[in-house]
Protein backbone atom coordinates (compact mmCIF):
# COMPACT_ATOMS: atom_id res chain seq x y z
CA UNK A 1 0.00 0.00 0.00
CA UNK A 2 1.36 3.41 -0.95
CA UNK A 3 1.28 6.28 1.53
CA UNK A 4 0.53 9.69 0.13
CA UNK A 5 1.44 13.01 1.67
CA UNK A 6 -1.43 15.48 1.76
CA UNK A 7 -0.70 18.67 -0.14
CA UNK A 8 -3.28 21.43 0.10
CA UNK A 9 -4.23 23.47 -2.95
CA UNK A 10 -4.86 27.22 -3.05
CA UNK A 11 -8.47 26.62 -4.03
CA UNK A 12 -9.18 24.55 -0.90
CA UNK A 13 -8.03 27.10 1.69
CA UNK A 14 -10.64 27.99 4.32
CA UNK A 15 -9.87 31.08 6.41
CA UNK A 16 -11.33 32.19 9.72
CA UNK A 17 -11.32 35.57 11.43
CA UNK A 18 -9.75 35.56 14.91
CA UNK A 19 -9.70 38.32 17.53
CA UNK A 20 -7.00 38.79 20.18
CA UNK A 21 -7.17 41.27 23.05
CA UNK A 22 -3.60 42.40 23.78
CA UNK A 23 -4.35 44.11 27.10
CA UNK A 24 -1.81 42.89 29.68
CA UNK A 25 -0.36 40.22 27.38
CA UNK A 26 3.40 39.78 26.95
CA UNK A 27 4.56 41.07 23.54
CA UNK A 28 6.64 38.06 22.47
CA UNK A 29 4.16 35.42 23.60
CA UNK A 30 1.32 37.16 21.79
CA UNK A 31 3.45 37.58 18.65
CA UNK A 32 4.22 33.85 18.57
CA UNK A 33 0.52 32.94 18.76
CA UNK A 34 -0.36 35.42 16.02
CA UNK A 35 2.47 34.22 13.74
CA UNK A 36 1.28 30.61 14.09
CA UNK A 37 -2.27 31.59 13.15
CA UNK A 38 -1.12 33.70 10.17
CA UNK A 39 0.99 30.82 8.81
CA UNK A 40 -1.68 28.19 9.50
CA UNK A 41 0.80 26.02 11.43
CA UNK A 42 -1.86 24.69 13.80
CA UNK A 43 -4.12 23.44 11.01
CA UNK A 44 -4.12 19.79 10.01
CA UNK A 45 -3.95 20.86 6.38
CA UNK A 46 -0.71 22.89 6.82
CA UNK A 47 1.40 22.96 3.68
CA UNK A 48 4.61 25.02 3.81
CA UNK A 49 4.36 26.56 0.33
CA UNK A 50 0.63 27.42 0.48
CA UNK A 51 -0.74 30.48 2.26
CA UNK A 52 -3.47 28.87 4.37
CA UNK A 53 -3.45 30.99 7.53
CA UNK A 54 -6.29 32.90 9.15
CA UNK A 55 -7.11 36.60 9.46
CA UNK A 56 -6.10 38.05 12.84
CA UNK A 57 -7.51 41.20 14.46
CA UNK A 58 -5.71 42.58 17.52
CA UNK A 59 -7.16 45.27 19.79
CA UNK A 60 -5.69 47.21 22.75
CA UNK A 61 -2.18 47.20 21.28
CA UNK A 62 -1.35 50.27 23.38
CA UNK A 63 -1.83 48.23 26.57
CA UNK A 64 0.62 45.46 25.69
CA UNK A 65 3.17 44.42 28.32
CA UNK A 66 6.84 43.44 28.18
CA UNK A 67 8.87 41.57 30.76
CA UNK A 68 12.03 42.65 32.52
CA UNK A 69 13.75 45.94 31.68
CA UNK A 70 12.92 45.80 27.98
CA UNK A 71 10.96 49.06 28.05
CA UNK A 72 14.17 51.00 28.64
CA UNK A 73 16.90 48.65 27.41
CA UNK A 74 15.57 47.13 24.17
CA UNK A 75 16.56 49.12 21.08
CA UNK A 76 15.31 48.77 17.50
CA UNK A 77 17.78 49.72 14.74
CA UNK A 78 17.10 50.97 11.20
CA UNK A 79 19.73 51.91 8.64
CA UNK A 80 19.16 54.09 5.58
CA UNK A 81 22.06 52.57 3.66
CA UNK A 82 24.10 55.77 3.78
CA UNK A 83 27.19 56.30 5.98
CA UNK A 84 26.06 57.38 9.42
CA UNK A 85 22.44 56.59 8.54
CA UNK A 86 21.67 54.40 11.53
CA UNK A 87 18.64 55.23 13.66
CA UNK A 88 17.99 53.86 17.13
CA UNK A 89 14.60 53.81 18.84
CA UNK A 90 13.86 52.44 22.29
CA UNK A 91 10.90 50.14 22.81
CA UNK A 92 9.17 52.66 25.09
CA UNK A 93 9.42 55.32 22.36
CA UNK A 94 7.74 53.06 19.79
CA UNK A 95 5.09 51.98 22.32
CA UNK A 96 4.21 55.61 23.08
CA UNK A 97 4.12 56.88 19.48
CA UNK A 98 2.87 53.92 17.39
CA UNK A 99 2.03 50.81 19.43
CA UNK A 100 0.59 48.98 16.43
CA UNK A 101 3.98 49.17 14.73
CA UNK A 102 5.58 47.38 17.68
CA UNK A 103 3.36 44.32 17.29
CA UNK A 104 3.76 44.36 13.50
CA UNK A 105 7.55 44.35 13.90
CA UNK A 106 7.47 41.45 16.34
CA UNK A 107 5.18 39.32 14.17
CA UNK A 108 6.87 40.15 10.86
CA UNK A 109 10.22 38.97 12.19
CA UNK A 110 8.65 35.57 13.00
CA UNK A 111 7.21 35.03 9.51
CA UNK A 112 9.14 33.74 6.47
CA UNK A 113 11.31 36.35 4.76
CA UNK A 114 9.82 35.95 1.27
CA UNK A 115 6.68 36.67 -0.79
CA UNK A 116 4.69 34.20 1.27
CA UNK A 117 5.57 35.94 4.54
CA UNK A 118 4.63 39.34 3.14
CA UNK A 119 1.28 37.99 1.98
CA UNK A 120 0.65 36.47 5.40
CA UNK A 121 1.42 39.76 7.15
CA UNK A 122 -1.29 41.55 5.14
CA UNK A 123 -3.90 39.51 7.03
CA UNK A 124 -2.89 41.01 10.39
CA UNK A 125 -4.96 44.02 11.53
CA UNK A 126 -3.78 45.86 14.67
CA UNK A 127 -5.79 48.54 16.52
CA UNK A 128 -4.69 50.63 19.50
CA UNK A 129 -8.14 50.91 21.11
CA UNK A 130 -10.95 48.54 22.13
CA UNK A 131 -12.89 48.73 18.87
CA UNK A 132 -12.05 47.50 15.39
CA UNK A 133 -13.47 47.86 11.90
CA UNK A 134 -14.10 44.16 11.29
CA UNK A 135 -17.32 43.49 13.20
CA UNK A 136 -19.03 42.37 9.99
CA UNK A 137 -16.66 39.40 9.69
CA UNK A 138 -17.66 38.30 13.23
CA UNK A 139 -14.20 37.21 14.41
CA UNK A 140 -13.92 34.55 17.11
CA UNK A 141 -12.28 35.79 20.31
CA UNK A 142 -9.25 33.68 21.21
CA UNK A 143 -7.96 33.35 24.78
CA UNK A 144 -4.52 31.92 25.43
Amino acid sequence: MKKYTFMQRKEDVVREWLHYDAEGKILGRLAVEIAKKLMGKEKVSFTPHIDNGDYVVVTNAAKIAVSGKKLTDKVYYNHSGYPGGIRKRALCEILNKRPEELLLLAVSRMLPKNKLGRAQLTRLRVFTGDTHDHQAQSPKTVEF
